[in-house]
């Protein structure tokens, strides 16, 4: 195993030569679940330290060494990528530098906060209900779900091959962008610019913090200048939403992808982690297709819905927690749902979402989310939007 070099990641890469590329010069971190030929991949666990290391680079990060890009190491994660908080008992928790004490967020905990500290310049990562953007909102990052269909998985270790997607962080959009357009495959993206923007009377502006609720209520009106319709009003799509199982997805497909580690080798595993894996035993083949069906019908009305138009929410419904403050599992439990809340909306309508840094209130983040194959469009609207976030 290379040498674990700073607290946010689990191992280094060794220097390579790389060709010329769009990324030539970029510090590109690893999510611990990708496939790097070379090196094995733990996925933020103990359990998986046994196992050959990979014998070529994953999709992902296969494009990404083409461009030019120079890989760092892998990341530190939440173990399996199962939780919003970024917590992982053994390689250390990577904590956010804008707030003393304070986590960085997960799963993809350690690329965020190596990007805050300027380690890196992008943060190769996985989004299966906020992984990327509850990490980059709390790090003071932008950080995108793309469409999942847009990047290849193929090489990165699953949680929910559902819900999965993978997708770049980096400290400005442009960035994001130049990344994106290295990882994603030629795809049909639809037309028309994001300009309508709805903040749902029925969803996500619950239990916020005063500081995130200030700080993207004093957000709109500059939206608004700038060209933005910005409506309030319900979303029907999302009451059927509500009647959701979330809890389904992940818990039981982490037991498909990890179930060797699970069954043989469970005093290894995070006893959080192993806790939720353990809730899949709740739910029946039946409750699980009926769930996996009403998946495909939230995802039909909600473009039928939405159309053009994106949602607009605050990132995450809290500040950065402490970490002091996660010890005990009810409130781990607490935290962790309204972390991953309003995150994890762009997921199960199959949808893209970007979140970008509120500067002037560390750890909160402005979010837009769109139906799928408007990652274009969400990038274009989150570049205008940038600069209105930084006054």
């Amino acid at each position: 195993m290379s040498q674990i070099t700073t607290p946010e990641f689990t191992q280094s890469f060794a220097p390579e030569d790389t060709p010329e590329g769009p990324l030539s010069g970029v510090r590109v971190g690893v999510k611990d679940l990708f496939d790097v030929k070379g090196y094995v991949t733990k996925a933020g666990s103990k359990a998986r330290e046994v196992l050959p290391a990979a014998r070529e680079d994953a999709d992902a990060v296969a494009l990404l060494r083409a461009a030019g890009a120079t890989l760092v190491g892998h990341n530190t994660m939440t173990e399996f990528a199962y939780s919003g908080l970024g917590l992982n008992p053994h390689y250390g928790t990577a904590m956010t530098p804008l707030v003393e004490g304070a986590i960085a967020g997960g799963s993809t905990s350690g690329g965020a906060s190596a990007l805050a500290q300027g380690i890196i310049d992008v943060a190769l990562g996985t989004d299966t209900g906020g992984s990327l953007r509850i990490p980059a909102a709390f790090c003071g990052v932008v950080g995108l779900k793309p469409t999942a269909a847009s990047i290849s998985p193929k090489g990165a270790v699953a949680l929910s091959h559902t819900l999965d997607s993978v997708g770049p962080m980096a400290r400005d959009v442009e960035t994001v962008r130049h990344a994106y357009d290295v990882l994603s495959t030629p795809a049909n993206q639809q037309s028309g610019a994001l300009t309508h923007l709805i903040v749902p009377e029925n969803f996500g502006m619950t239990e916020l913090d005063d500081g995130v609720a200030a700080a993207f209520d004093a957000a709109i009106p500059s939206l608004e200048a700038a060209g933005f319709t910005v409506e309030r009003r319900k979303l029907d799509f999302l009451d059927i939403y509500a009647q959701l199982p979330i809890w389904h997805f992940s818990a039981v497909e982490s037991r498909v992808h990890h179930a060797a580690q699970y069954e043989q080798t469970p005093e290894l595993i995070d006893p959080k982690v192993k806790l939720r894996m353990a809730r899949a035993d709740q739910a029946s083949a039946v409750e699980y297709a009926k769930t996996l069906a009403l998946r495909a019908r939230i995802v039909e009305a909600a473009q039928a819905e939405l159309g053009l138009s994106g949602v607009l929410l605050p990132s995450v419904a809290i500040l950065p927690p402490q970490l002091s403050a996660l010890e005990e599992d009810a409130a781990f439990d607490r935290i962790n749902l309204l972390a991953l809340r309003n995150t994890t909306l762009g997921n199960v309508i199959d949808g893209c979402s970007i979140s970008l840094p509120i500067a002037g209130t560390p750890g909160a983040g402005l979010m837009l989310t769109a139906p799928a194959w408007r990652d274009h469009a969400i990038l274009d609207a989150a570049a205008k939007i940038e600069p209105l976030l930084k006054r």
